[in-house]
């Protein structure tokens, strides 16, 4: 293992050295200097719940927005200090695991589960008023992520159903959406579905290309769509698979092109060899990390402004890569679910016990 601090000590530098580095401002509310000093970390935030916070979206450095189990959304506005109970009312049976923020007011949260508990909320005014948009009326499915291309547009996925994923689509913000035909995306492997572990088997980048990430089956796959879900195609990945707890949980695109996905065996008693992988062809094809994480991991995320930095997190701990996704490096055994950077590069994370945590020096 590499020790945290010098770790994190080495990311500016590797920063400044990627070709692809936007310039940070000294107008701007943080350096990438102040998130890679020598003592850089997670420092956990006293969110005054006990709720398992799965989904996770991070506006900035001073807004974030979680969901978690029990039916609870918190959402802070001050980096952390203090965090706000506007979970939806009557919703305290629900199991939320995925939500999408457009700034400090509007936000659309998934819940997940067997027929109808599995549905999408809404709001417009911080969590003061959620509409529910979404309620799923069919027995035989169960939704697991959602994701938006724009203010507007955006998709949910849900688990196979008669042998193929089951797409909702929104054109309108997340105030209705509707099922896709199936026509257009590959069969479902036997027993093969979506991990709902942080939020992220279903990701987007730009305005038309999502990924769906795959477990569960002989094969961990990932399927991507150009077209916003109209059609799809699937390519194996080399983490393994073959049993319903393994396979990729958590993928991460910086643009169109490169992405990583990592995963494992989610059980606290199994291996997870060969556990992350990168791409760099859109998700055609898909290499094994050299130096992967050494456990489980659930959630990802690209440090903004680099080709090369990104977070992976997992029940046992936090690790870095500083080329690509290729090697990674454990700088914290904190336990968390998910991860997320907004683009002034306020980074958090967020799990079991009401765990929430920022990227600070």
């Amino acid at each position: 293992m590499v020790a945290g601090a010098a770790v994190l000590a080495t990311m500016a530098a590797a920063r400044a050295g990627s070709s692809g580095a936007a310039p940070v401002s000294a107008g701007e509310p943080v350096a990438a200097a102040a998130l890679t000093a020598p003592h850089a970390g997670w420092r956990l935030k006293d969110s005054g719940s006990t709720a398992r916070f799965r989904g996770l979206s991070a506006v900035s450095r001073t807004t974030a927005w979680v969901a978690g189990t029990a039916g609870t959304v918190l959402r802070s506005h001050d980096g952390g200090k203090h965090w706000s109970d506007i979970s939806p009312p009557g919703a305290g049976a629900l199991e939320f695991r995925d939500i999408e923020a457009f700034g400090a007011r509007r936000a659309v949260v998934l819940a997940i589960g067997e027929g109808e508990a599995s549905r999408v909320f809404r709001t417009d005014d911080a969590g003061a008023t959620w509409t529910e948009s979404f309620r799923n009326t069919d027995p035989r499915a169960f939704y697991d992520c959602l994701t938006f291309f724009d203010r507007r547009h955006g998709i949910a996925l849900g688990d196979p159903v008669d042998g193929t994923y089951r797409i909702l689509s929104t054109a309108d913000g997340g105030r209705s959406w509707r099922v896709l035909p199936s026509k257009g995306r590959p069969p479902a492997q036997q027993g093969e579905a979506a991990f709902a572990a942080s939020g992220q088997c279903l990701v987007s980048a730009g305005s038309r290309d999502a990924w769906i990430a795959t477990g569960g089956a002989a094969t961990a796959r990932v399927l991507h769509t150009a077209d916003r879900g109209r059609t799809w195609s699937v390519t194996d990945t080399p983490i393994p698979a073959g049993d319903p707890a393994r396979g990729v949980f958590a993928l991460a695109f910086r643009d169109r092109t490169h992405g990583l996905a990592v995963g494992g065996d989610y059980r606290p008693d199994q291996p997870s060899p060969h556990a992350a992988a990168v791409s760099d062809d859109a998700g055609s094809t898909w290499t094994p990390a050299t130096a992967p994480p050494k456990a489980y991991r659930s959630g990802a995320a690209w440090l903004p402004h680099s080709r090369h930095l990104a977070l992976a997190v997992g029940p046992s701990g936090s690790d870095l890569t500083l080329d690509g996704g290729r090697t990674w490096h454990t700088f914290d055994h904190g336990s968390y679910d998910t991860v997320d950077c907004a683009p002034d590069l306020g980074c958090w994370a967020a799990g079991e016990r009401g765990r929430i945590a920022r990227l600070e020096p």
